[in-house]
């Protein structure tokens, strides 16, 4: 039986993967569950699942959370704030399931993996911005990596012999790899122009044709910046070179990515739209659980499949994120912190839906590069980012944001 630790319990990824651990109670047990500010929530999966450690973004959470089960007699060791996610990712167990929002899962993410703890990660953000830090410690642990986003996990699954895509095979096979093919629905605003997009408000970017999501991770999705960072995250991943990685638009989101060999063949793997599948996967690595959602039917959804080139004069996060990645040091962490910020000053409705390309491009073109890429000179980059993203949005607002 595997001991999970779940890293973000009540987010979309997080209530996906406590499903599998009901539907499969003889194959995972919960150790631990974390939160942000949803204690109510958590309270009710620990009533559930039982785990002995429970984790609050904040002290008063943790207090809340203390209050709730003391009255109902349940002994769980609480804790909270960034010292309480470090403590999670190291606690004993056989798999950190990564289900963080943002930045703020990086420094778990290399607190596990210094543990021993293998990592199921959802967290895309934790490789763009601390890759180089994160693949290597993995490395000098023997760590295994599993990706948890559906068009990772389908680039894992097609390459050839599972443990291909792992940490610790020191990269071999990877020379038959010609270029990974990274899919995209194309969001809500497929095929519209600069000026439309100039008008969407977040009520529209929020709803997204094929998945359902967190708002934050669906706002990237319509601004194709979500793309951008997985073509980040798969370069790590998959130790592969930028230029290998080609992102293709495929709006039934029925090919969840595939890899072209280099002798032309090209496997990829196909389903409807369940974020259950990638999380079973990590999670029963290198087995298979036996899960209930919905078939494709090759004759309905699976019918008709189209491909399309994306287009990064309007959607430009695509070649913002590529350009952050060939500049390398710092400029992945600077392109995602200003991203954070900027994702939710436009979901507060303070700046508009295009100013979030063109702020993350001038924050950009501003940084002057430290020279060294250790974690504390990637959180000070990040910082710097929030910092310089806020100075544009204000100055756009005349300085009346709450930044």
């Amino acid at each position: 039986m595997k001991r999970i630790t779940l890293l973000g319990s009540t987010g979309s990824i997080g209530t996906q993967t406590l499903d599998i651990i009901r539907d499969n109670k003889n194959d995972f047990s919960l150790v631990c569950l974390t939160c942000g500010s949803r204690v109510e929530v958590l309270a009710e999966q620990i009533r559930e699942f039982k785990p002995q450690l429970a984790v609050t973004g904040y002290e008063e959470g943790a207090k809340k959370l203390s209050d709730i089960l003391s009255s109902e007699g349940m002994d769980v060791e609480i804790t909270f704030g960034e010292e309480g996610l470090k403590k999670a990712a190291s606690f004993h167990s056989d798999l950190v399931v990564n289900a963080l929002m943002g930045m703020r899962g990086l420094v778990p993410t290399l607190e596990a993996i210094n543990s021993g703890h293998d990592i199921a990660l959802a967290n895309k953000e934790t490789l763009v911005s601390g890759g180089h830090l994160v693949m290597a410690a993995a490395k000098e642990k023997g760590i295994n990596i599993i990706p948890i986003d559906s068009e990772h996990s389908a680039i894992f699954q097609s390459l050839e012999g599972a443990r291909r895509a792992c940490v610790g095979d020191e990269g071999k096979g990877r020379k038959d790899v010609r270029k990974i093919i990274l899919t995209a629905s194309g969001g809500p605003f497929r095929g519209w122009t600069l000026e439309e997009l100039e008008k969407v408000t977040p009520e529209m970017a929020l709803k997204h044709p094929n998945w359902t999501m967190g708002q934050k991770i669906t706002i990237d999705s319509a601004t194709m910046m979500n793309k951008g960072l997985e073509i980040i995250e798969a370069k790590w991943l998959f130790d592969l070179d930028i230029d290998q990685i080609q992102v293709v638009v495929h709006p039934q989101s029925i090919l969840h990515s595939a890899v072209e060999f280099s002798d032309g063949a090209i496997l990829g793997q196909m389903g409807t739209p369940d974020m259950k599948v990638p999380i079973s996967i990590a999670m029963a690595y290198p087995d298979r659980l036996k899960l209930s959602g919905e078939s494709l039917d090759l004759f309905g959804k699976g019918s008709s499949l189209t491909f399309e080139k994306p287009d990064p004069q309007v959607f430009k996060c695509l070649n913002l994120a590529v350009e952050a990645s060939k500049r390398g040091g710092n400029y992945p962490a600077v392109m995602n912190g200003a991203n954070e910020v900027l994702v939710d000053l436009f979901l507060k409705k303070e700046i508009g839906f295009t100013d979030i390309q063109n702020i993350i491009e001038k924050v950009m073109d501003d940084y002057s590069e430290s020279g060294s890429c250790d974690l504390e000179a990637v959180l000070l980059a990040d910082r710097w980012a929030r910092e310089r993203a806020c100075v544009y949005a204000n100055e756009m607002k005349g300085g009346k944001n709450q930044c």
